[in-house]
């Protein structure tokens, strides 16, 4: 009993500092800052890393070409070693449909000590120039028609980075209980006002939608600076801070993704593909983090439910205490994405999944497989 006791008050005392301490996580509201018209619109490139994307770009690419910029716009497509004829599509589709002009362009494979999509993006602001910004995005990122005008005025305001968070599909069942949580975990490692702090030292952005100023980029030293890195996007965000840019993080109105992930064997492998690596491969991290999430997630139905079955007041209550606040601070998450709220109270069971997922990516980096994408392997990297 004095187990279970202190399991409860530890997960309490663990929810109140999540709540008091982790500079709001669980809030929706971080949207765009303040938007600022330029005197003068930049030129921009929008950089496609595209590897084996004919799927996707049907309903992706043409928002691209069609954004509505007041300025110079351009859509470089890399096309990154596909198999499926992404590069021939892309031209076609700019054939038919119109608007920005496009370049398709394919690096070759990369060097040894580069991650692929680092490799493509660099090869992709080469071909870019001296255009003020550069827009990452995705190939599976659809955009509504004035998001870059929009990313840009945001970024006029005095931010050298901004990125969004594209609202992800939640079209399956799986997609429904995988997807939300990965946000809110997403946002429980990386704070989004907490990102926005110029003074404070957490940094990161979501690689689907990331627009960054040229000049400051390079300052930083460019992609080759986080060559071998397969977690771009945050690596990027750290660079980026590091050199002294101001960045902004928030979730997205009008950028979704259209990657399907119908089962949960496509989201087990979207997860276990980076997890360990975003543990720096190291088993006492890992440990760590397997017995946090136990405690901050697990802990509380497991108490309620000793609580309850030993007819155990205090038990009980530490228990409901702790779980309606995880719930509470899910709730937000699941309202952005349309899901029913009492649902929050299911978030322990998919915590379960994320653990199993991040033991085997665990497993899977130290039998030799790792970090895979399309047909790539980056077991070694970071």
């Amino acid at each position: 009993m004095i187990g279970w006791l202190t399991a409860g008050a530890v997960s309490v005392a663990a929810w109140l500092w999540l709540l008091l301490c982790r500079s709001w996580f669980w809030r929706t509201d971080q949207r765009l800052p303040a938007l600022v018209e330029p005197s003068h619109w930049p030129s921009v490139a929008i950089v496609v890393p595209a590897r084996d994307e004919a799927a996707t770009l049907p309903a992706t690419l043409p928002t691209l070409l069609a954004q509505q910029y007041p300025g110079r716009a351009r859509v470089i497509v890399v096309d990154d070693g596909s198999t499926d004829g992404t590069g021939e599509l892309a031209r076609r589709l700019a054939g038919t449909t119109g608007g920005l002009p496009l370049t398709v362009v394919s690096p070759g494979p990369p060097p040894p000590g580069w991650a692929g999509k680092p490799w493509a993006v660099a090869h992709g602001v080469a071909e870019a120039g001296e255009d003020g910004y550069l827009l990452l995005t995705d190939a599976d990122i659809a955009h509504g028609p004035r998001s870059l005008a929009t990313l840009v005025a945001a970024a006029t305001g005095g931010h050298d980075l901004v990125s969004q968070m594209a609202t992800l599909r939640t079209e399956t069942r799986w997609e429904r209980i995988i997807v939300p949580a990965f946000v809110y975990f997403f946002a429980l490692l990386y704070p989004f006002r907490r990102v926005n702090r110029p003074s404070a030292r957490t940094a990161a952005a979501a690689g689907g939608c990331v627009l960054v100023r040229r000049e400051v980029l390079a300052r930083a030293g460019g992609f080759e600076a986080i060559r071998g890195a397969v977690i771009d996007d945050v690596a990027l965000a750290r660079l980026v801070k590091r050199a002294g840019g101001r960045i902004w993080l928030g979730l997205a109105d009008t950028v979704r993704s259209v990657r399907a992930y119908p089962g949960l064997a496509d989201l087990w492998a979207m997860v276990a593909r980076s997890a360990y690596t975003q543990l720096r491969h190291s088993p006492v991290l890992l440990a760590g983090t397997v017995l946090g999430l136990a405690v901050v997630f697990l802990a509380p139905p497991a108490v309620t439910v000793a609580g309850a079955v030993t007819g155990d007041a205090v038990l009980l209550g530490l228990g409901a205490v702790a779980w309606l606040l995880m719930a509470g601070t899910f709730a937000p998450t699941l309202r952005h994405y349309g899901r029913p709220v009492p649902a929050a109270l299911l978030l322990p069971a998919t915590a379960l999944l994320y653990v199993l997922m991040t033991l085997d990516s665990a497993r899977r980096h130290h039998a030799g497989s790792g970090a895979s994408w399309k047909g790539r392997s980056y077991s070694g990297s970071r």
